[in-house]
């Protein structure tokens, strides 16, 4: 089996960093697309290796969740009773936490949008942190019991809830792209402090 040398996997992982879809890469540097995935996968592997190893005991201060919506293979909606029972199509939802100051993200999980996924995100959370942390989140019902589970009453925690109107447009451009609502206020709701 031909192995790629260490310079083609860094151009072809390069070309994916700076936005290049898979079928581009393989046709830039000639290699199967079977070729390009099996090193996407062997390289998000070790990345979430060295991120679960090294993202330990942290002094975040201020700390935003949110969740990501995707879809893998087809929307939700469109998913057949044949592609469901192979479990690999479907709605996926990315939750990330990311440090207000420096970026940093300590930890994400891809799951479901339900509490469950909420709870086992919230204590993984919980156990990269050092010290007590002020905590944003949208307002998702789920991460209440969630962030109670994780850190009982160690951590200054609100949702911020945001108001929207639905009857107007900001301007054509908005019609246009299909934006139908604006944020016409928000409200911090503090929780736990």
């Amino acid at each position: 089996m031909n192995r790629l040398s260490i310079d083609e996997r860094a151009q072809i992982i390069s070309a994916l960093v700076e936005g290049n879809s898979i079928r581009s890469v393989c046709r830039m540097f000639g290699h199967e697309k079977r070729t390009v995935t099996r090193l996407l996968v062997e390289v998000g592997t070790a990345c979430y290796r060295y991120q679960d190893r090294v993202m330990r005991n942290l002094n975040c201060r201020r700390l935003e969740c949110d969740e990501i919506w995707s879809f893998v293979g087809a929307k939700q909606k469109n998913v057949s009773k044949e592609m469901a029972e192979r479990r690999i199509v479907g709605d996926a939802w990315v939750w990330v936490a990311i440090d207000a100051e420096t970026k940093l993200v300590p930890c994400w999980l891809v799951g479901t949008r339900d509490a469950g996924c909420a709870t086992e995100f919230i204590a993984d959370l919980e156990g990269r942190l050092a010290n007590r942390v002020q905590l944003t989140t949208d307002g998702h019902k789920v991460y209440l019991n969630a962030v109670i589970d994780a850190f009982a009453d160690q951590v200054d925690y609100a949702q911020c809830v945001f108001r929207r109107s639905r009857s107007r447009f900001r301007d054509d451009a908005d019609r246009h792209s299909g934006v139908m609502a604006i944020t016409i206020g928000a409200k911090r709701r503090w929780l736990v402090s």
